[in-house]
């Protein structure tokens, strides 16, 4: 088994790094929240206080954070990374982030003899719990053989795609569909409810022909019932959406579904649902069909 050190404890990492744990590894867990630090203490991991506390004797850091400045922070600060490595000279990046950082980053590590490898997820919170994530990986081949025992103690599916960047750009074309299929289950639920249909019954049709999906079995339930329950926030799709936009502009590749599908999720988030999980979409649906007071 293997010591490694977890940094970034939020909704996700949490469950991830709970899932090491079972699977037997040791866990040097870190947090700018020391409290999801201690909730996984009380799992047996152990506390490290700093990032140089979770790198150290470790055989690979695993790195889940929001967003691409959030991992420059841990590996360019002060008590950072790329001062303090791993001595297993391994790091997984599973945070979704910039391909070009994520490329940035591994040359940095390169230069130090440590391989980085950018490895985001899909799956959310109920695949992190069950340990069935789908896992795209991008980075040198060896230190991928490295890297997937440990990642299937947190995946089912997990890919080598291609060099540095390549795990992020997987990514970013996973959020695009998922985002576009969210559009166009809200569509169809308020078009059935428009016409009376009951939409419990609509989405139980629609899951045993060509239009079922994951969002239709994990998250239309959640819209039918008005739940606001958080499990991967729109703030957060809204992020993902933003890094495939400029991976396409970048490219002078025009995507208007995806236009479309981030403005509407602006539109939630301008209406208090950033903190909320994606279902909240809905409720925009809501709110241009007059509907909104009527849950």
């Amino acid at each position: 088994m293997a010591t490694i050190g977890f940094i970034g404890l939020g909704t996700m990492g949490r469950l991830m790094a709970a899932r090491l744990l079972k699977a037997g590894h040791i866990v040097r867990a870190h947090d700018i929240v020391s409290a999801s630090v201690d909730a996984l203490v009380a799992q047996g991991a152990v506390k490290a206080g700093s990032i140089a506390g979770a790198a150290e004797g470790a055989d690979v850091v695993v790195l889940m954070l929001p967003d691409t400045p959030d991992v420059e922070a841990v590996v360019h600060g002060q008590d950072g990374l790329l001062a303090h490595p791993p001595p297993g000279r391994l790091i997984i990046d599973m945070s979704t982030i910039a391909a070009g950082a994520a490329r940035s980053l591994a040359s940095a590590f390169a230069e130090k003899g440590v391989a980085w490898l950018d490895a985001p997820v899909s799956g959310g919170p109920q695949g992190a719990e069950t340990g069935a994530l789908s896992i795209m990986v991008g980075g040198a081949a060896d230190a991928f053989a490295t890297a997937e025992p440990i990642l299937a103690a947190m995946g089912t599916t997990i890919r080598h795609v291609g060099e540095a960047g390549a795990g992020q750009t997987v990514k970013a074309c996973n959020q695009l569909i998922c985002a576009m299929n969210l559009q166009a289950i809200c569509e169809a639920l308020a078009l059935g409810r428009a016409n009376g249909v009951d939409l419990a019954l609509l989405r139980e049709v629609l899951m045993g022909g060509a239009a079922g999906s994951w969002m239709l079995q994990n998250l239309a339930p959640k819209m039918i019932a008005g739940d606001a329950s958080a499990g991967f926030r729109i703030d957060l799709k809204l992020k993902d959406l933003r890094l495939a936009g400029e991976m396409a502009f970048a490219a002078g590749l025009p995507l208007p579904g995806l236009a479309l599908a981030t403005s509407l999720y602006l539109e939630a988030r301008a209406h208090c649902e950033g903190n909320n999980g994606n279902q909240g979409l809905f409720r925009t649906y809501d709110r241009m069909t007059n509907q909104e007071g009527r849950r």
